[in-house]
């Protein structure tokens, strides 16, 4: 009868398990052969030895310190007394621009004044350029007649002409009172000559019904666009 092994105990199959084992202690003495280091004696140097005694210590002698300033002490204080203390009066005079007489009472003056100053501010409020009121003034005719004047009389400029020049000029000015037109400036011109075009329209153009607040003809300042283009 044939002996047969048990294969749990078969060497061969760890055949490659102890190759790998034996190349790693291999390449570990190679390594180990090339870093391991031989000194020789002589390379050596003898520095004696070690001490362990230190220098001796000094002592820090103490110095004192100053004493601090004492503290400042307030003087004393001279109260002066002034006897018989003058009184200032103050003088406000009042100029009335106004008659008086036995009938006249001082209910009757105060009244006066209050209208004449009522009166002077009313004025000076009407001096006021307005930008905007209750109601704006307008052409005579309306703004189609005065776009109509506008085409009539504008003459295009020859410098605009020859430089293809077209779009709006933003006129800007102030209607009167009585409806004139004054302080006529360019917010925005587009050059050319249009510019002084445009200012010279407005200012040769009729004059406007005025503008009103609380029923009121004022001051009302506008901004008004001329537009140049070339057909």
């Amino acid at each position: 009868m044939e002996a047969r092994k048990n294969p749990r105990y078969e060497l061969a199959q760890y055949k490659s398990l102890f190759f790998n084992i034996g190349l790693v202690i291999s390449m570990i003495m190679v390594i180990t052969a090339f870093e391991w280091r031989f000194y020789d004696d002589e390379d050596l140097m003898n520095i004696g030895p070690a001490s362990m005694e230190f220098d001796e210590t000094f002592d820090v002698p103490f110095t004192e310190q100053p004493p601090p300033p004492p503290p400042k002490t307030l003087k004393n204080v001279k109260i002066i007394t002034i006897d018989n203390i003058a009184e200032i009066e103050e003088e406000i005079n009042i100029n009335l621009d106004i008659e008086m007489t036995e009938d006249l009472s001082i209910e009757q003056v105060i009244e006066q004044v209050i209208e004449s100053d009522i009166v002077d501010v009313e004025e000076e409020d009407t001096e006021e350029i307005f930008v905007i009121v209750e109601e704006s003034p307008v052409p005579i005719g309306g703004m189609g007649a005065f776009y109509q004047y506008v085409n009539d009389n504008i003459k295009y400029p020859i410098q605009a002409l020859s430089m293809n020049i077209e779009g709006k000029v933003f006129i800007q000015f102030v209607v009167g009172k009585d409806g004139s037109l004054t302080n006529i400036i360019v917010i925005r011109g587009i050059g050319g000559g249009c510019d002084e075009e445009a200012i010279r329209i407005v200012k040769g153009a009729p004059d406007w019904n005025p503008g009103k607040q609380r029923g009121k003809p004022v001051k009302v300042k506008m901004v008004l666009p001329i537009t140049f283009k070339i057909i």
